[in-house]
């Protein structure tokens, strides 16, 4: 194996690990919530809410559900493709699977976000601070990041 082989398997190796350590942490999150969105249902104020708020329950729980299918994703992946040498397309698909998570997970909180507010504030107000969850989550996890890579892509180009 070259030496620029080695330094390219290094380095897949690298962002693997570097990937599965960052879905770890957000795992452990989605799955408290998760659990904790289950619980909801079986409470005794449940049987008395209105349709509005079990269906954006309901929408809430699937996105924790997809968010914690697609976070894990990638290290199934991993275990899966353990020692077949397919360690890019590992790097590759888990990213975008972490992403996709990353993206139910913003919707899983938002929802969350939401359903506190409608039993706090109800109404219209739990609407404005259901939208600014949203705006946070997609701002400081997929905005901001996004228009920095575009920047530093501009910024690079002659």
């Amino acid at each position: 194996m070259s030496e620029a082989e080695e330094s390219h398997q290094r380095r897949l190796a690298r962002n693997v690990n570097e990937l599965l350590q960052e879905l770890r942490v957000a795992q452990a999150g989605v799955q408290i919530l998760f659990g904790f969105l289950l619980s909801i249902a079986f409470t005794d104020k449940y049987t008395d809410v209105g349709g509005y708020i079990r269906v954006t329950h309901l929408v809430t729980v699937l996105c924790a559900a997809a968010a914690v299918a697609f976070l894990t994703a990638p290290a199934a992946w991993h275990r899966v493709l353990f020692r077949q040498g397919r360690r890019e397309d590992v790097v590759r698909f888990g990213n975008t699977l972490a992403l996709v998570g990353m993206a139910f997970l913003a919707l899983a909180m938002t929802g969350t976000v939401l359903l506190l507010a409608e039993v706090i504030l109800g109404g219209w107000p739990a609407i404005v601070v259901g939208v600014l969850a949203f705006v946070v989550f997609t701002g400081l996890w997929f905005a901001v990041p996004f228009a920095s890579s575009e920047s530093a892509q501009d910024r690079e180009r002659p």
